[in-house]
C-alpha cells in the first residue's frame, strides 16, 4: 500500500505545533507497518520569515520539503510535485487546511480517482467556535471551494467528536472518523509534596489570541504572590513582544521562555504543579496529554475535548465565558495535584495509546485503498 501524506509543514518545523508531532506520530507508525510505502511532501517552511528554512531530519521514510517562496507555504516545486506524486499513490492523506497544498490536492485526487483521508487539524472547529477569527469571507469562500473539488469518497479525520460536529457545520454531510492523538507516557520521577502555598502554574502551546493567555494573565492578577506562571511556546512576533510587555509588571511571577521540546521540555513539565490551557477552541490540544503523561493535572476548557479531566478525577474543563478563571485556578490547586496527575497519566496510558492510534489508521486506508479497487474493477 503506497501512502502519500500531502502537508504545508512537517517535522522538525516544531514552531508551528500540535500538528507537527502529530503528523509525525502517524506517519512513523504507519511506515512501519508491513507492505506499506509512506512518503511525506511538504514545504521547507520552519516559521513566518520566508528565510526560516528547516534541516531536514533523518526519518525513516521520504520527505520532500519543497522551497516555500511565500507566505505560510507557497511553494511552486510542491505543486509541481503533486501529479506524479498521487499517480504513485494507493491513498492520499492531506493534513492542514486554508493553505496552499489542500485544494490542488483535493482536485488532484478526484481527477485521478484516488481515495484521500482530510486532516483540517481544528481549523473548521476554530473558525466556527472563535467568532474573532480573521479573514471569515475568505475561509467561507475555502470551505464552499473544497466542498466542490474534494472527492467523493473522502473523509474527513478528526481527533474528537466535539471536533466532528463544529467542522461539519461548516462542511455539510460528510464521511468522518474519529481517531485520537497518540502520545508517549515517559518515565518520570515520583513527585514530591508540594511545599507551602507554592504553585507553579505552565503553559505551553503556541503563543496565539486563541489560547486565551489574556485571560490568564488577568488570573495571575487575582492569585496569590505564591502562585507563579511559566509560558512556553513561540507566535508571531508583535504578539510575543505584547506579552513580554505585560509579564514584566508581573514582578517576575511570570517568566516567557520560548520554543522548548525534548529533555527541555520534559523538565518543564517536571517543576510544574498544574497546566493552564485556557484556549478558545482546540481540535484535540495535545499538550493537555503530554501534561497529564507527565502527571501534570490539567485545567482548560470546555472548548477544547477534554471534559474527561473532570469525570477522571484528574483535572477541571470550565466553561471560561462564565468562569472566574484565577478562582478556578485556586482551587483546583487547592487539592491533592501529586494523586490527581497519576490518575491522568494512568487515563493516557489507557485510552491514547499510539498502538490504538496507528491501527485506526492503517484500518481506515486499507478500508478505503480496498473499496476504491473494488469499484474500480466494477
Amino acid at each position: 500500500m503506497k501512502v502519500l501524506h500531502v502537508v504545508p509543514t512537517f517535522y522538525p518545523a516544531t514552531y508551528w505545533g500540535g500538528p507537527i508531532w502529530s503528523t509525525k506520530a502517524i506517519c512513523d507508525g504507519i511506515s512501519g507497518l508491513a507492505d506499506v510505502d509512506l512518503r511525506v511532501l511538504t514545504s521547507d517552511a520552519a516559521g513566518p520569515a520566508i528565510n526560516s528554512r528547516v534541516t531536514p531530519a533523518a526519518l525513516p521514510y521520504p520527505v520532500h520539503y519543497a522551497r516555500r517562496v511565500a507566505g505560510h507555504c507557497i511553494a511552486p516545486d510542491l505543486l509541481a510535485r503533486l501529479p506524479g506524486a498521487l499517480q504513485w499513490a494507493d491513498i492520499v492523506h492531506v493534513t492542514g487546511t486554508y493553505n496552499m497544498p489542500t485544494l490542488p490536492a483535493f482536485m488532484l485526487a478526484r481527477a485521478l480517482g484516488k481515495p484521500l483521508v482530510w486532516s483540517p487539524r481544528g481549523a473548521l472547529q476554530a473558525t466556527e467556535d472563535w467568532p474573532d477569527a480573521p479573514h471569515l469571507g475568505i475561509k467561507r469562500g475555502f470551505e464552499r471551494v473544497a466542498n466542490i473539488l474534494r472527492p467523493r469518497n473522502a473523509v474527513l479525520h478528526v481527533t474528537a467528536q466535539q471536533e466532528a460536529r463544529q467542522s461539519l457545520r461548516r462542511l455539510g454531510a460528510m464521511a468522518h472518523v474519529v481517531i485520537p492523538n497518540a502520545v508517549d507516557v515517559p518515565a518520570v520521577e515520583a513527585r514530591q509534596p508540594i511545599a507551602g502555598a507554592r504553585r507553579r502554574l505552565m503553559f505551553l502551546s503556541r503563543l496565539h489570541p486563541k489560547k486565551g493567555l489574556e485571560a490568564l494573565f488577568d488570573a495571575m492578577a487575582h492569585l496569590p504572590a505564591a502562585f507563579t506562571l511559566d509560558i512556553y511556546g513561540t507566535g508571531d512576533a508583535s504578539y510575543v513582544r505584547t506579552l513580554k510587555m505585560r509579564a514584566r509588571l508581573s514582578n517576575g511571577r511570570i517568566r516567557l521562555h520560548g520554543h522548548v521540546e525534548g529533555a527541555a521540555k520534559a523538565g518543564a513539565f517536571a517543576r510544574a504543579d498544574l497546566f493552564i490551557l485556557p484556549s478558545h477552541s482546540e481540535n484535540f490540544g495535545i499538550v493537555v496529554a503530554e501534561a497529564l503523561a507527565h502527571a501534570v493535572p490539567v485545567l482548560t476548557t470546555q472548548t477544547t475535548p477534554w471534559q474527561g479531566l473532570d469525570r477522571y478525577g484528574c483535572g477541571r474543563c470550565i466553561d471560561l465565558r462564565h468562569s472566574d478563571l484565577a478562582a478556578e485556578i485556586a482551587r483546583l490547586a487547592a487539592l491533592d495535584l501529586i494523586d490527581m496527575g497519576q490518575r491522568g497519566r494512568a487515563w493516557v496510558r489507557r485510552d491514547f495509546s499510539t498502538t490504538a492510534m496507528v491501527d485506526g489508521f492503517e484500518t481506515l486506508y486499507r478500508g478505503l485503498v480496498s473499496h476504491n479497487r473494488q469499484e474500480a474493477v466494477a
